[in-house]
């Protein structure tokens, strides 16, 4: 299904796809409930949300819903599949067979959601050759370029320690790899012809305590 796009994709923030996701997932679970319309304002009170922000996200994209009769959730549901890219298959690779890198490398919400982990590689030579739970085998981080070439791989996915990640990012890169979600805890050097998402756990479990800490002088100021 068609969109037309109001303003430059560069213009949109990436709050606003975040909350796009959001969405998708709420109408999701609508359709799943067999709901057909909804309003902005109702969309807001069963999720929790803003109905402004939610009538300002979409606007970025084009007109959506009727006046005084709302969202058709099917139709909606799909103009964001569409939005996010997930009507194309994304083929993935982990690099790191650690416990986390096995974990994502057979994650089952990757699949519903257009997405397909193709290969999960290491270096270490104890780990390379064994199955892991989903059914992949553990390869050679050396093959790295060839299974980017071969398996057309778009988006990496980085489990490594820290002291190895941006050595295995730029092979990355130099691969051919366009996205990078990269889970170690370490600051890359990025490079502008690839997006580059960091996921540090610590960092949010310190904004965690830092909320934990200061909570009751939060609550006086709210």
């Amino acid at each position: 299904m068609a969109f037309k796009r109001y303003i430059p994709v560069e213009s949109i923030s990436e709050l606003t796809i975040n909350r796009l996701s959001v969405y998708l997932r709420c109408l999701q679970q609508l359709e799943h409930e067999d709901t057909s319309t909804i309003s902005s304002q109702e969309l807001a009170d069963r999720f929790h949300l803003n109905s402004a922000q939610i009538r300002k996200d979409l606007a970025y994209f084009g007109e959506f819903g009727i006046r005084g009769v709302g969202y058709n959730v099917t139709q909606l549901r799909e103009h964001l599949v569409n939005i996010l890219g997930l009507h194309e298959e994304r083929r993935g690779l982990v690099v790191g067979a650690g416990n986390l890198g096995t974990a994502l490398s057979h994650y089952s919400g990757f699949n519903t959601g257009g997405f397909r982990i193709v290969a999960i590689l290491d270096s270490d030579p104890h780990k390379i050759g064994k199955r892991v739970p989903g059914g992949l085998v553990v390869e050679s981080v050396s093959d790295l370029t060839k299974i980017v070439k071969e398996r057309k791989v778009h988006i990496a996915v980085i489990t490594v320690p820290s002291g190895s990640a941006q050595k295995v990012y730029d092979e990355l890169v130099e691969a051919g790899v366009q996205a990078v979600l990269n889970f170690a805890p370490a600051q890359l050097k990025g490079h502008t012809e690839v997006k580059l998402k960091n996921v540090d756990l610590k960092i949010n479990l310190e904004l965690l305590s830092f909320f934990l800490t200061h909570a009751s002088r939060l609550a006086s100021i709210t």
